[in-house]
């Protein structure tokens, strides 16, 4: 008996020490700035919480009874970040890496490639409450350069099978451009991915890897160009195809101060900037390719979000992303940029982006107002994931 109870005790310890899933709160936001998403800046409002979404969102006092309540003293208040290409997977570091992303104020983060088990096993880990993290939107990867048409439509469907529904990761020769077998493999891959309710993404860095993808009928593409400009009249064509595309214009800015504290321009992955830019074409000269393009994808009404499509340490890319693009958008296009657009890239617009009743309850606290700059972004006090605090900073 005596054993039993023992046991018991023990199993009982064991359980309480393990993470588990924690239910959405009921809460209530006030003396909020919030930023909507929409364009709409609410100066002192607050923000109903119940069950893991959005209630009301309005100017001045909530009229909620029985619900914690959350005073921030005008911080403001606005969507949780989304990155709509960020490399993450399952392993060994996976609480510490999760935690830095809730803690720099991500909510939700559809995963740029790597093994697709892997992915899902990471959602899996978060759903379940083994750890904490952002919502995971896993992907899957298929070569593209050494297949055929028949296999590529073989590997969507197992995907598809898998539960996946972003496949991504898979890059076009950029110069000259795409060879007749890529784009032959690829016009079956967007062929059979319709038939199976998938979509498929593509790391188009060139101007003509980039048409090549669109005449294909991709209309989801990772990356901002880099080899070479891109023309306005090509950027008008592609708007007019709904194609929804990716920032990633840090690529080939110079990083300071995160790998070594040296005053060396670094690239992203903590390697000398610019010779070891990933296939670059030199000088660094994708920056200035990066930034443009970017600017001539909106104002051609191209739906441009937000994608690091790095791995590195989640603030530090965070900063370098939004300094990058601050040199092309105001900070009202940021917060749209990486609000609804990026939503709308990953399929929720009816679920995030914006703080809006019937959303999702994804919030992040700012000590700071980011209408007044991208810094005021990286003071994230408070992260709040389906309702449920995943981050308090205070």
């Amino acid at each position: 008996m005596r054993k039993l109870l023992a046991l018991g005790v023990l199993a009982l310890l064991w359980t309480a020490g393990m993470p588990r899933y924690v239910a959405a709160q009921d809460l209530v936001i006030t003396n909020a700035r919030i930023i909507v998403g929409n364009g709409t800046v609410i100066d002192r409002g607050s923000i109903v919480i119940r069950g893991g979404k959005l209630v009301s969102v309005g100017a001045g006092a909530a009229n909620a009874n029985g619900v914690q309540m959350i005073d921030v003293h005008g911080m403001t208040a606005m969507p949780g970040f989304i990155d709509g290409h960020r490399h993450v997977n399952t392993g060994p570091n996976e609480k510490e890496q999760m935690q830095d992303l809730l803690d720099a104020g991500y909510t939700t983060v559809l995963s740029g490639g790597g093994p697709a088990e892997g992915n899902i096993t990471l959602r899996a880990h978060i759903e379940k409450g083994l750890i904490k993290g952002p919502r995971i939107i896993p992907s899957g990867r298929i070569d593209i350069a050494n297949s055929t048409p028949e296999k590529a439509r073989a590997d969507v469907r197992q995907q598809a099978a898998m539960g996946i529904k972003f496949i991504g990761e898979m890059a076009l020769t950029p110069k000259p451009g795409p060879t007749a077998k890529e784009i032959e493999n690829l016009r079956a891959m967007v062929d059979e991915s319709k038939k199976v309710g998938v979509w498929i993404q593509i790391h188009a860095v060139s101007p003509q890897a980039m048409m090549a993808a669109v005449d294909a009928g991709v209309v989801k593409l990772v990356h901002t160009p880099h080899f070479g400009w891109f023309a306005e009249e090509d950027a008008k064509r592609v708007a007019a195809a709904g194609v929804k595309q990716l920032s990633c214009i840090g690529f080939g800015v110079p990083v300071f101060g995160v790998f070594a504290n040296d005053n060396k321009p670094r690239f992203r992955d903590g390697k000398a900037w610019p010779e070891a830019i990933i296939d670059g074409e030199g000088r660094g000269r994708e920056a200035g390719y990066k930034a443009v393009n970017a600017r001539t994808s909106w104002d051609a009404g191209i739906v441009f979000g937000y994608g690091a499509d790095t791995n590195y340490l989640a603030k530090a890319g965070l900063a370098h992303e939004l300094k990058s693009l601050n040199l092309m958008f105001s900070m009202q296009d940021i917060i749209k940029l990486m609000g609804p657009n990026t939503a709308s890239y990953i399929e929720m617009s009816d679920q995030l982006g914006t703080l809006e009743a019937g959303k999702l309850a994804d919030i992040v606290i700012l000590d700071g107002n980011p209408l007044e700059g991208y810094w005021n972004m990286l003071k994230t006090k408070l992260t709040i994931k389906g309702g449920v605090i995943v981050s308090d900073q205070r």
